[in-house]
């Protein structure tokens, strides 16, 4: 670590009744007390008042948002029901459990454009049927779909505009092209081979995966009229249809895609204490909304659940700096509720954020912390995520877990606040692989997705973690004063529309 702190950061906890293994943590927990033995408060006096971890509160925050998806067409995702249901459990639930008035709660609402598949089919030789996935924001075709005969290009060639297409020599005029996904100069792995097509001629385009690795969707970023109708297919199933065609056999295809493109206003919600340093301001979030195809019990209901957690038993009466809970709305359609959020800050806002932690995706998998001071990717946070780190990996050695380091992608809602803030970031993650989830935006992302030992340890690390950030963060973490740094983020990304989707999506620009 590059961080050297001269003693633990967790000197002072009491761990109650505990007995672990040499490997991992046993099942039989104890209960964690963030009040016994740590000064929360202002006037130099421990803090008795903040609550433990409940295993059956975390289980019924968990049930309560997969229900909620089973009653709303099976997802939470925004601008659909399951949403604003979730939206309303949540502030149901902080009213409930702030009986001493004690937080500010508001809700952010803003507008981003909802897109909803309502068909999607491609037929090949009208006997063979594939099960396309959805590129957002792609253009529609019309009802009923276009056939045409199926284009290829020879070779391996990935041509990423119309001058590059042509020079293979495929005719794709009035045909649907099949085309190989890959890195255009523009940044793109999707958009630039749509255009592509676009630009040749097609009236359609299929793009299959350039790994093994199977694909459930992808991005354009935006609408854009150089766009044409375009899906993706699997790369084994894309290299089959290609021989074929480059074989000489005619492939006549039928390709149907009616997605909605539309604004709809979703929202974020927040909670802060009244009480606490307002120039040293903690934040923690976690992103409400679902995926279109699932539940998204572990994604991310699993993060929205261990901060409701922390919500319920902070003593937010006691805190030496002030804590702001967040909840993110439409982060699977590109971090945009936290974009809004850091987008619209003020300048003296900015300046007393003190830190940002981010829990997406905690409830099945490693035990990820964020790779704050860069040792194993080389992609470090801000000034101070080391500490961050070093804060959660105490905890966790404490307790005889192993970390997995979790690298910065920037596919999760830190990004805006690492990137366009410079404000350290941390938290947790415990992978979106299918060895780590292999429900992973799909629909059996639901309650039994859900590990609930792991849940429970990593919502005792972050409450562990707060609890220091609460008592000593200014102390521990540098303040960076970030305004004009911001502004210098800003110019320089003006003519850049690059987005990253949420947790592990592709992601592609204009």
């Amino acid at each position: 670590m590059v961080v050297n702190l001269s003693k633990s950061c967790l000197t002072g906890l009491v761990f109650v009744a505990v007995t672990f293994g040499s490997q991992s943590p046993r099942t039989e927990f104890a209960e964690f007390d963030i009040g016994i033995g740590i000064d929360l408060g202002l006037g130099g006096k421990p803090s008795t008042g903040a609550g433990r971890v409940d295993k059956a509160q975390l289980d019924h925050t968990l049930k309560s948002l997969a229900e909620i998806a089973i009653d709303n067409g099976g997802n939470r995702a925004f601008g659909l029901p399951g949403f604003d249901k979730s939206v309303e459990f949540i502030e149901s639930s902080l009213a409930k459990f702030d009986s001493k008035k004690a937080f500010k709660v508001w809700k952010q609402p803003f507008e981003a454009m909802f897109t909803h598949v309502m068909t999607h089919r491609l037929n090949v030789t009208e006997t063979e049927s594939y099960v396309p996935q959805t590129l957002t924001y792609s253009p529609s075709t019309p009802a009923g779909g276009v056939t045409a005969e199926l284009a290829v290009v020879p070779g391996n060639a990935t041509p990423c505009n119309g001058e590059e297409l042509a020079a293979t020599g495929a005719n794709v005029t009035g045909k649907i092209l099949l085309i190989e996904r890959g890195s255009c100069p523009d940044g793109t792995t999707f958009a630039g081979k749509v255009k592509t097509a676009k630009a040749g001629g097609a009236i359609a385009a299929i793009i299959f995966n350039s790994q093994d690795a199977f694909i459930t969707g992808g991005t354009l970023t935006a609408p854009n009229p150089e766009y044409v109708p375009a899906g993706l297919i699997q790369r084994a199933q894309g290299l089959a249809l290609r021989e074929r065609a480059l074989a000489g056999e005619k492939l006549i295809v039928e390709y149907e895609q009616i997605q909605v493109l539309e604004n709809r206003t979703t929202t974020n919600i927040f909670a802060e204490t009244k009480a606490g340093d307002p120039e040293n301001l903690i934040m923690l979030g976690a992103h409400l909304d679902s995926v279109q195809a699932g539940p998204g019990v572990n994604d991310d209901g699993s993060g929205s659940t261990l901060i409701l957690e922390l919500f319920r038993t902070l003593d937010a009466k006691h805190v030496k700096n002030k804590v702001r809970f967040a909840w993110w709305g439409a982060e699977e359609n590109g971090l945009l509720g936290s974009k809004f959020f850091t987008e619209n800050l003020s300048a003296e806002e900015i300046n007393d954020l003190l830190l940002y932690l981010n829990f997406d995706m905690v409830g099945r998998g490693y035990y990820g912390v964020f790779d704050g001071d860069g040792d194993t990717y080389g992609l470090a946070g801000p000034p101070g995520s080391d500490v961050i780190e070093t804060l959660f990996h105490e905890f966790f050695e404490s307790v005889n877990i192993t970390v997995t380091p979790a690298v910065f992608t920037g596919g999760s809602d830190y990004r805006h606040f690492m990137e366009d803030l410079n404000k350290p970031v941390g938290g947790l993650h415990t992978g979106t692989g299918v060895d780590q989830d292999p429900c992973y935006h799909q629909a059996c992302d639901g309650y039994e997705n859900v590990n609930q030992t792991q849940l429970y340890y990593n919502t005792l690390a972050a409450q562990t973690v707060l609890a220091k950030l609460i008592k000593d963060g200014a102390d521990i973490i540098p303040k960076n004063k970030t305004t004009e740094f911001r502004q210098s983020k800003l110019l320089f990304n003006s003519g850049n529309t690059f987005e990253f989707m949420g947790c592990g999506h592709d992601h592609d620009k204009l």
